[in-house]
């Protein structure tokens, strides 16, 4: 790179990802966060049989030989969670919401736990405590005073299997589908996807088959970030010579090298592993080109070796390989180089790669599902993997990288807005209830009715729904007009904040309390992303007397709700096993799900594509034809770029827990904009210099202004910012029209000079 003027608070990390630099990190969220003598007890219970899940990531845990059982973000989870400070009804009732509205999103939730409920007072503008009666009441009396299809209910990945399941059997029996949900924000394209392809909306590996693996393609994904204790198994890979073909657009300090900090012998000596054992930087928006080019090199080798492809599986298990052969022949080599940002003799070398492999894994990430085409990037990836038999065997499959810890379980145990019919049947047949049928919302169509009026009340089960989402500039204001919005949180955020004409917050406790009901401490289960299902049951003092368990919070609004129901919600909260054996009725692959959440580890979901059984109509998989390429003529234009949000390392969802963004160079600031030297030089760019970043879109041109602009290395044509701030960027409308899923990946913008520059 050139020699790059000074740009306060942006500098090089050399180090390697991991390593004392995660142990220091570490320490230091322990000591800002939590009393000294209550931390090692929560972060040595993390992950382990008897202990709780990790509040953070949703990768497995692979065995519990070691002490501890945590990384860097997920010992920040626990602490963020765990913390010792408090958020107090003295404070919150002399501060009005107006000012808490010019906080940022690291201050308002750094001010702790909430600790009771609140109401919002329109007259003081101030967030007063509430008895968690009036809570209750105001939520009933409000709910049944509008047709039910008028209600959003939305659910954050952090949710319980217990607590996502009562709660979609409140709504269905209230009468609607209305389920938003944080997975229509990530990876929706997956849950829409894979069932056309392999007949299931999951991933089909597990840990086991990393251990047996010959290849790994990692695409669109930063693992050193977003799912960290990924790392200890591919550290493991790497070190078994297992090749490791990174495709990622940016440059990610834990896909080149990591020092694993239960490495004895690495830390010592502070060395570390390389990581990828090829890296092609794609550009965004470019990976359905990159993925048509391998499986095209694939087909051209057919012709020439005839062994390249797996025949007998392709024959007795596929459909539409023909038709999906001839678009790839119909696809010519200049347009998937000129999409993708790579060269024929990159995807050629790839394919040489994956066609000498006889167990190939193929991850992925939002880098894969937040485009435009995020539901056909992740069938030409089952595509892929399908030319040469890479299901149902050791060490092959697919493998989506699911973000927070229980997303995919809430998806299992009924958060849908588009239920099966049998599912719904084994429900009102169990619970004598009569479940609607008509589909309901997702969060961009919830959103989109919000801020039409057509809905007017929403209740959020965890997460920071607006702030998530895109197109603030009318997702916010839309809010202050409902009627009602509640939220069930742990911490303060900005979505609490837009208040409607009644807005409740309900403080809830979290993982890593203790959830004492009638029957005694109650477990939870979570469901990972290899779709093991284990207990996770808290071992801290809650943080308030008065916190309810989210379960109890659910029923609460459930019996405010509906008084004359035939479901004793009660009954549920007095014994969390209860619902287990409600799922258990009323859910195919929860088979004794007491007996068996007691085993360590717990159990698996069924996954017919590791038997090779495909769940489709047809009975088999399918090749699914993506016609032509993400071609954008607007792009052509030298001035156009394709912005990507990303997080920092620092951050997790929307929750910020600092400000440094270590791996990449980035500290106590967020407002930069990520780019491409060669691309800065056309541009007559310098590093540091100020520019605004303008949507450019032909019904939306809007614009954020005053970010520096640093150079780094990102592929030709890309730009990046940081989520969710680059979310005023992003139009509602502009997503996967198959899953809904905002393009937060691969937005076109260009680049103006800012007014007023400084350096």
């Amino acid at each position: 790179m050139s020699t790059k003027r000074h740009v306060p608070g942006i500098h090089p990390y050399n180090g390697p990802a991991g390593g004392w630099g995660a142990l220091k990190a570490t320490a230091i969220a322990v000591k800002t966060q939590m009393d000294t003598l209550v931390a090692p007890k929560a972060l040595l219970n993390t992950n382990q049989p008897d202990g709780f899940d990790c509040p953070g990531c949703a990768w497995p845990d692979k065995n519990h030989h070691s002490t501890f059982q945590f990384c860097e973000n997920g010992a920040k989870a626990v602490t963020w969670e765990a913390t010792s400070r408090r958020v107090t009804a003295e404070f919150l009732s002399k501060t009005p919401v107006s000012t808490l509205l010019t906080r940022s999103d690291y201050e308002l939730e750094g001010y702790g736990r909430l600790t009771q409920p609140l109401r919002y007072n329109a007259a003081t503008d101030t967030l007063q405590p509430a008895s968690w009666e009036q809570a209750f009441s105001l939520i009933g009396d409000t709910l049944q005073g509008i047709p039910p299809e008028q209600a959003e209910f939305y659910t954050s990945g952090r949710t319980s299997n217990e607590a996502a399941y009562l709660y979609q059997l409140m709504v269905r029996e209230y009468g609607c589908n209305n389920f938003p949900d944080c997975s229509n924000m990530c990876h929706e394209a997956t849950s829409v996807g894979l069932p056309h392809s392999i007949g299931i909306g999951k991933g089909t590996v597990s840990l086991e088959d990393f251990d047996k693996t010959e290849l790994i393609i990692s695409i669109g994904h930063n693992p050193g970030t977003n799912h960290p204790r990924m790392m200890g198994t591919l550290h493991e890979a790497a070190r078994r010579n297992v090749p490791i073909i990174v495709f990622n657009p940016m440059k990610e300090r834990a896909l080149e090298r990591f020092a694993d900090p239960q490495n004895p012998l690495e830390m010592a000596t502070y060395q570390s592993t390389d990581i990828a054992s090829s890296y092609y930087q794609v550009k965004a928006g470019g990976d359905a080109a990159a993925l048509k080019g391998i499986a095209k090199a694939l087909l051209e080798a057919e012709a020439i070796n005839q062994d390249v492809l797996d025949h007998p599986f392709i024959e007795e298990h596929t459909l539409g390989f023909e038709e999906f052969a001839d678009d790839l022949r119909a696809t010519s080599w200049q347009a998937i180089e000129q999409a993708s940002g790579l060269s024929v003799e990159q995807l050629t070398r790839v394919a040489e790669h994956y066609a000498n492999s006889k167990a190939t894994i193929i991850t992925y990430g939002m880098g894969i599902t937040q485009h435009e085409h995020g539901t056909e990037n992740v069938q030409l990836i089952a595509s892929l993997l399908l030319m040469r038999g890479n299901f149902g065997k050791a060490g092959a499959g697919i493998c989506p990288l699911r973000g927070h810890s229980n997303v995919q379980g809430n998806r299992t145990v009924g958060i849908s807005e588009k239920p099966t019919e049998r599912f719904l049947q084994d429900l009102d047949h169990f619970f004598g209830i009569r479940s609607p049928r008509e589909h309901g919302h997702d969060a961009a169509a919830a959103m989109e009715a919000i801020i039409r009026g057509e809905s007017k009340a929403l209740i959020c089960l965890g997460g920071n729904f607006a702030v998530a989402l895109p197109d603030p500039q009318h997702c916010f204001p839309a809010l202050k007009a409902l009627e009602l919005s509640v939220h069930i949180a742990t911490k303060l955020n900005r979505s609490h904040l837009l208040v409607a004409k009644e807005t409740l917050i309900l403080p809830c406790l979290g993982r890593t309390e203790i959830d004492r009901q009638v029957t005694g401490p109650q477990s939870i289960t979570v469901e990972d992303s290899m779709s093991m299902v284990h207990a996770s049951a808290g071992k801290l003092k809650p943080a308030s007397p008065a916190l309810l368990s989210e379960i109890a919070i659910v029923a609460g609004i459930a019996q405010a709700t509906l008084p004359h129901s035939r479901v004793n919600y009660a009954y549920y909260v007095e014994d969390y096993a209860r619902i287990r054996d409600a799922i258990e009725a009323t859910i195919p692959g929860f088979t004794q799900y007491n007996h068996r959440i007691e085993q360590p580890g717990g159990f698996r979901m069924p996954l017919p594509p590791t038997q090779r059984q495909w769940p489709t109509p047809s009975g088999r998989a399918h090749f699914m034809v993506y016609p032509g390429l993400n071609e954008d003529h607007a792009l052509t234009e030298q001035r156009v770029f394709r912005l990507i949000t990303l997080r920092s390392h620092d951050q997790y969802n929307t929750t910020l827990y600092g400000l440094d963004d270590r791996y990449r160079g980035v500290f106590g600031r967020r407002d930069v904009l990520f780019m491409n030297p060669e691309d800065m030089s056309e541009q007559g760019l310098e590093h540091g210099d100020m520019v605004d970043i303008v949507t450019a879109l032909p019904d939306c041109q809007a614009k954020m202004k005053q970010i520096t602009v640093i150079e780094y290395a990102i592929a030709k044509g890309s730009v990046g910012a940081y989520y969710p701030e680059a979310n005023i960027l992003i139009p509602l409308s502009y997503r996967d029209q198959q899953s809904g899923t905002p393009a937060y990946k691969s937005l076109p913008v260009t680049l103006l000079a800012s007014a007023t520059e400084t350096a």
